[in-house]
């Protein structure tokens, strides 16, 4: 793979937006959020340091304020 193809590690970016406006490597979750969302009940966020619970909660933001065009090409 050429270096210009590769996709970036966003190390120290929390915001869901900029990974994928900047062209970085992300996992994609909504599969998952897609069932958090579907529930509706109560969830306590009780990870490690540093396991994206940030980032999870700023890609819900991003779900609903309705900024459809960041989740093109994703679950």
């Amino acid at each position: 793979m050429a270096d210009q193809q590769r996709l970036r590690l966003p190390i120290g970016i929390q915001t869901f937006s900029e990974i994928r406006e900047g062209g970085y490597y992300y996992v994609d979750k909504t599969p998952v959020i897609e069932r958090l969302v579907q529930q509706n009940k109560y969830y306590f966020l009780s990870r490690p340091r540093r396991f994206g619970k940030s980032l999870l909660l700023d890609t819900l933001r991003c779900l609903f304020e309705g900024r459809q065009a960041l989740f093109d090409g994703l679950y």
